[in-house]
């Protein structure tokens, strides 16, 4: 007798609630500084649950554990799950495994405007609304209002490669003139570097509040897009058939995933391959689905960049790997397996 579908579904869920929950335990216990991990786990609860829980830490191992830890850990699940579903989204709407959060050249405008920022020393990208997150943000949504722009003149079926190749151009541009303002300043090129390759440190819970409403807002609405992007699947014609609007709901998914990697993009940094081992896991592992590779994928990102997290700040303590290396040492391999199994089949 085999399990009924929704039988499937619900031990699908059960497993990425369980990935998600060991991958926030390991994050929260594992760190350069030696603590209990009964008591930092107590100190967790301490901080979330009412109540009074003695986890026995003193002051400094307390203030480590909820002011650094714990908002350095939801900020990761946060900006994992953000990226993971813009990557399934990208990869729904243009019809391509390959797709990913920086394919309409979010990555270049986002550097772009990080970099403006810190040659002209507007911020030092830390704290609440700073001004390197403000301008990386703003420089993400212009190269995508520009890709959208130059993919859609004289083209009013608004085609996927007519966006991507728009997306080619603007991010080939924006990156010219970055490497312009940064051979022109070089005395703040490791500054804009750091950035690049990505980080999670936080200054408590400011990035945290920062990101969070934007990024929850977006999620919700691409978790429920799932049967939308079936229907894309099968091709404008068929989809135009059944009564979609396909140029219009193609925008709209497309803006929110830029609005979501955006945001993620400004308090982060650049963190490669996320939205694109994640979702192409997914999908080998649960189906072709976007009902559930969406919601998978909001799971499995979130754990999944805690994990490389954790690794980044422990591999070579006490010093600290920037996450976007971690993330491309798994991602590199990842991507030549996808590529070689789209050429197969």
């Amino acid at each position: 007798m085999t399990a009924r579908p929704a039988a499937i579904k619900l031990v699908w869920l059960i497993g990425a609630i369980g990935f998600v929950i060991v991958a926030v335990v390991l994050g929260m216990v594992i760190g350069p500084t030696s603590i209990d991990r009964t008591d930092t786990l107590l100190e967790v609860v301490d901080s979330i649950v009412p109540g009074d829980f003695d986890s026995g830490l003193d002051e400094r191992q307390a203030s480590i554990v909820r002011s650094l830890r714990l908002p350095r850990v939801v900020l990761a699940l946060l900006v994992g799950a953000a990226l993971s579903t813009a990557g399934a989204t990208y990869q729904g709407v243009f019809q391509n495994p390959l797709a990913d959060p920086y394919l309409l050249g979010v990555a270049a405008g986002g550097g772009l405007g990080a970099t403006v920022a810190i040659v002209y020393d507007l911020g030092d990208g830390k704290g609440f609304l700073d001004m390197v997150q403000i301008a990386a943000f703003i420089g993400a949504l212009l190269s995508v209002a520009l890709t959208w722009t130059m993919g859609t003149l004289g083209d009013r079926t608004r085609s996927t490669t007519s966006l991507i190749l728009a997306g080619v151009a603007v991010a080939s541009f924006f990156t010219a003139i970055q490497t312009f303002l940064q051979q022109s300043n070089t005395d703040d090129i490791r500054q804009i570097y750091n950035w690049f390759l990505g980080g999670l440190n936080t200054n408590g819970w400011t990035e945290v509040i920062q990101l969070a409403p934007i990024a929850i807002i977006c999620l919700g609405l691409l978790a429920m897009s799932g049967r939308t992007l079936d229907v894309l699947s099968v091709g404008d014609e068929e989809a135009t058939m059944l009564g979609l609007s396909v140029g219009r709901t193609r925008v709209l998914l497309v803006v929110i995933a830029s609005l979501l990697t955006a945001s993620a993009v400004a308090v982060s940094g650049l963190i490669s391959f996320v939205g694109l081992i994640v979702p192409h896991t997914v999908r080998l592992l649960f189906g072709s689905s976007f009902r559930i590779i969406v919601p998978m994928s909001i799971a499995v990102g979130a754990g999944f960049l805690v994990l490389c997290d954790l690794v980044a700040r422990t591999a070579l303590t006490p010093a600290e790997l920037p996450i976007g290396v971690v993330t491309a040492f798994f991602g590199a391999p990842f991507f030549v397996l996808i590529l070689r199994t789209t050429a197969r089949a």
